[in-house]
């Protein structure tokens, strides 16, 4: 589990639960279809599953 995810915001969380926006912007992504690189770890790996339908996710 040693790399990078590159993680990009396609769906706006406007209209999400307030604890799955938090979840977005703890990832760093604020506007729609802005890409960040965060590591591959288990943290990670749980909130990407939180708003998995919020976001698209490449390993690097």
């Amino acid at each position: 589990m040693a790399g990078k995810l590159k993680i990009t915001l396609v769906k706006s969380p406007i209209a999400a639960i307030p604890k799955q926006r938090a979840t977005v912007e703890a990832l760093g992504l604020r506007k729609l279809n802005k890409t960040v690189e965060m590591p591959d770890n288990s943290a990670v790996r749980g909130m990407i599953a939180r708003v998995s339908h919020l976001v698209k996710v490449e390993e690097i």
